[in-house]
């Protein structure tokens, strides 16, 4: 990483856990928090003003969710690294938050050291996903294979009768 902190926006609902992520974060040399927003409409505020190195982005939160937040970032060319951090482990969620742009999801039953490394991780560049999710999502992928086989059956096809025309 570089000289400078990589400056870090959070934007949950929750004040006594942006506090404690807040707190955490301090403790560290090579990471600030550059602010806090409590709802959706605040963060994509802050995100514009502030354009922080990333960005921790809870997924429910009144008024509007963590994905359309994270649609309206990436529609207005927010390109702060954006990590989607909740209690969410449902496969519809993860797969729409990384359609959607996500650069991360985490989940907060994560052991404070652990997110932590994987902030740091994201702050270079990387994509951090729990380890708890990367077997939904390969299911997920899985899943979503096409119907039909990509060669075509020619068992199937209906011969086609030609006509002379002479």
């Amino acid at each position: 990483m570089s000289e400078t902190p990589a400056s870090i926006l959070l934007i949950d609902d929750h004040p006594l856990l942006r506090q404690g992520i807040k707190q955490l974060i301090e403790m560290e040399d090579d990471m600030q928090v550059a602010g806090q927003a409590s709802n959706g409409p605040e963060g994509i505020r802050k995100a514009a003003e502030l354009e922080p190195d990333l960005i921790l982005l809870d997924l429910n939160m009144p008024e509007m969710n963590g994905i359309e937040v994270l649609k309206q970032m990436r529609e207005q060319g927010v390109a702060s690294r954006i990590v989607i951090f909740t209690v969410s482990d449902h496969e519809d969620d993860v797969v729409a938050a990384l359609r959607a742009g996500a650069d991360g999801y985490l989940l907060k039953d994560m052991e404070p050291e652990d997110m932590i490394a994987e902030l740091k991780q994201a702050a270079v560049g990387k994509m951090v996903i729990s380890d708890r999710l990367t077997t939904l999502l390969a299911q997920a992928l899985r899943s979503q294979k096409p119907q039909q086989s990509a060669r075509p059956d020619f068992d199937s096809l209906t011969p086609v009768r030609r006509i002379s025309c002479g």
